[in-house]
């Protein structure tokens, strides 16, 4: 009996670490709209380096690489195209893209 006890306490135990677990939380975020052209994606790490224009508040026009919220989006662009986004950038200091639109199809 004390074997079947400590069994179903370990079990126990480890269901309500399992069930407890949250992913770890990027912070609230702040959102900025980013036009520019896709210069090239890495598929390994889901990003996509924008040419972006300046953004108001945030930053001035420069080439960076962006990893992109969604395999779904990021499976849609293809190198030379014009897109519009939003850049979320995170409490954390994370950042990503999402909401991308494009804007020219045309290489």
């Amino acid at each position: 009996m004390p074997l079947r006890s400590l069994l179903g306490l370990t079990l126990l135990i480890l269901s309500s670490l399992a069930c407890g677990h949250k992913p770890e939380s990027k912070g609230p975020a702040r959102h900025y709209q980013l036009t520019g052209r896709v210069v090239s994606l890495n598929k390994k790490d889901r990003t996509a380096s924008i040419d972006a224009a300046e953004i108001p508040g945030y930053m001035e026009a420069m080439k960076m690489d962006y990893p992109i919220a969604s395999q779904a989006e990021f499976d849609s662009l293809s190198a030379g195209e014009t897109i519009k986004a939003i850049v979320n950038v995170y409490e954390s200091g994370d950042y990503d893209l999402s909401s991308i639109q494009k804007t020219d199809t045309a290489k």
